[in-house]
């Protein structure tokens, strides 16, 4: 009786579990392409301005947008000379 108990408990656990998904955005970039088709659209956070990433969208079905995980506090600026 307590192997039958165990065994349904765990199929039960098994069954419940759902995998985890991954986020979406990247927060290592500032823009992200979103791309909408008939099977479906993504999301790619892999361009460092909306110039590029508008080159990319260029003739299909996208756009870009500002990644709003970008994480800006990381991002070190070029130092300015001159500038005191």
């Amino acid at each position: 009786m307590r192997v039958l108990a165990c065994t349904i408990l765990t199929t039960g656990t098994v069954l419940v579990a759902a995998p985890a998904r991954a986020q979406t955005y990247d927060p290592n970039y500032p823009v992200c392409l979103q791309t909408y088709g008939i099977d479906g659209g993504y999301i790619d956070c892999s361009f460092t301005s909306l110039a590029q990433c508008a080159a990319s969208a260029s003739g299909r079905a996208a756009q870009c947008l500002n990644n709003p995980y970008f994480a800006q506090g990381g991002r070190k600026l070029p130092r300015q000379r001159g500038v005191y």
